[in-house]
C-alpha cells in the first residue's frame, strides 16, 4: 500500500481515530490537510507542506466549500467526523438525540462531499472514505437515532459510487464495530477491549480504500469486526 505523492483530506482528524488515520497515512507516505472544529494553536503553528491543520464548521456548508476551495487538488477525502450516542425509545417524543446524531454523522459527511466532489470531478479521479457501522446493519433498542444516521451513511455510500465510478472516483466505507478507544473503555469496563477493532487497524482498511491498490472497489461496505 503506498500513498506517496498523494494529498488526503480527513475530516473530523483531532478525533481520536483522525489522529490515527493522519499518522497512518503519513506513515504511508500522504500529504495530509486535517480538518475540524478546532485545533490548538500549537497544531496550526506547526502547519507545513506535508502537514496541514484547518479549523473547519463542518456543518457550515459555505464554509466547507470556501475550504476546500481554497485546498485545490487533492487525492482522498476520508470522512471520519461523527458520533455516537445511546438514545430515548424510537417511540420517544425527544428529537435532541436525533437531531444531534445526524448533524454529526449525515450534515457533515454531505457537507464534505458536497464541497469535495467537484474538485474530484474536475480532476477525473480520487477516492472518498466513508465510515458506517457494524451496528447500524440492523436497529436495535434505544440505538434508533445512531443506526438510521449510519444507515444514512451507507445509503450515501452506494449511491454516491453509482454516480462516480465511471468518472474514475471510488466511494467505499468502513463498518468498524466497537473500535479499542480511551471513552468505550471507560463506558465499557467490564468488556474485553482485546476484541474491539484496534484504531490503527482500522486506520490500515481505509487507508487502502484511499490507495490506488483499491481502484477497482466501488460500492463497498466493508466490516471491520476484530473478534467482536
Amino acid at each position: 500500500m503506498d500513498l506517496n505523492g498523494k494529498t488526503v483530506v480527513i475530516t473530523g482528524a483531532n478525533g481520536g481515530l483522525g489522529r490515527v488515520v493522519a499518522d497512518v497515512a503519513a506513515r504511508y507516505g500522504a500529504s495530509l490537510v486535517l480538518l475540524d472544529i478546532a485545533f490548538s494553536d500549537t497544531d496550526i503553528a506547526a502547519n507545513s507542506d506535508k502537514r496541514r491543520c484547518i479549523n473547519l464548521d463542518l456543518c457550515n456548508l459555505a464554509a466547507c466549500q470556501q475550504c476546500f476551495s481554497s485546498i485545490g487538488s487533492f487525492d482522498a477525502l476520508l470522512n471520519l467526523a461523527g458520533g455516537f450516542a445511546m438514545g430515548a425509545t424510537a417511540y420517544s417524543d425527544s428529537d435532541e438525540e436525533w437531531d444531534f446524531l445526524f448533524k454529526v454523522n449525515v450534515t457533515t459527511l454531505r457537507n464534505a462531499i458536497k464541497a469535495a466532489t467537484p474538485v474530484l470531478l474536475e480532476q477525473g479521479s480520487g477516492a472518498i472514505v466513508n465510515v458506517g457501522a457494524l451496528g447500524a446493519l440492523q436497529g436495535a433498542a434505544n440505538m434508533s437515532a445512531y443506526a438510521t444516521s449510519k444507515s444514512v451513511v451507507m445509503r450515501i455510500t452506494e449511491s454516491l459510487s453509482a454516480e462516480l465510478r465511471e468518472q474514475g472516483i471510488n466511494v467505499n466505507a468502513v463498518l468498524p464495530s466497537v473500535i479499542d478507544t480511551e471513552r468505550n473503555r471507560a463506558d465499557m469496563p467490564d468488556a474485553d477491549p482485546s476484541k474491539w477493532v484496534a484504531p490503527e487497524d482500522l486506520a490500515n482498511v481505509i487507508c487502502f480504500l484511499a490507495s490506488d491498490a483499491a481502484r477497482a472497489v466501488h460500492g463497498a461496505l466493508l466490516p471491520v469486526r476484530g473478534l467482536s
